[in-house]
């Protein structure tokens, strides 16, 4: 710490690597002061290392098997991201879903524009504070606001079978979600649909 009793900047942006599982964004590392000069020095001399563009992992700290998902969040670029649809469901451990792309949902409006969507879906949906939970220190969409967006999403019928049968047994979705949930299911699956 400085003689004037301040933070430097680069503590300040580990305490904040520390809260997203060790990693931050060159965004938020201009936010809290450094310059990108000073940022790209941080990279050459080995203090943290780049794991996607514009993205930066602090290699000591802990959460790096959570890594990809954290780094899913930050390249939205928007606080309110959350992990979404088969994504949740995978976090969740409710079906056998294996999604080859990591989904998260930003609110509406927020376009996002990025090469690399082989990786990713970015999801639009406005979500309510009770649609939202935490899990490893990033924000969650709650298991049965992820059924629901898988219903719409197309998931396969049998695997979200699978997350409301698990998440009813765990008492994550209550008996009024899976009325809900199952009706919905039901109705996106009946012949007139098709």
């Amino acid at each position: 710490m400085p003689a004037d009793g301040r933070e430097l900047a680069r503590d300040v942006l580990r305490d904040l690597a520390e809260s997203q599982n060790g990693i931050i964004t060159r965004q938020q590392a201009v936010a809290h002061g450094l310059t990108p000069a000073a940022v790209d020095n941080l990279v050459a001399r080995g203090r943290v290392e780049r794991v996607a563009h514009g993205i930066y992992r602090y290699p000591h700290l802990p959460g790096a098997q959570f890594e990809q998902y954290e780094v899913a969040l930050l390249r939205t670029g928007h606080r309110d991201a959350a992990l979404s649809h088969e994504t949740a469901l995978t976090v969740y451990e409710v079906s056998d879903v294996n999604p080859s792309r990591y989904h998260v949902t930003v609110p509406r409006g927020r376009r996002i524009r990025r090469a690399d969507t082989d990786l990713y879906v970015i999801h639009e949906q406005v979500l309510t504070p009770e649609q939202v939970t935490w899990w490893e220190l990033m924000p969650i969409v709650t298991l049965p606001t992820a059924i629901e967006q898988c219903i719409a999403y197309g998931t396969p019928t049998y695997l979200l079978r699978q997350a409301l049968d698990r998440g009813t047994r765990t008492g994550a979705v209550r008996p009024d979600d899976l009325t809900r949930l199952t009706d919905a299911l039901e109705a996106r699956d009946a012949p007139a649909n098709r």
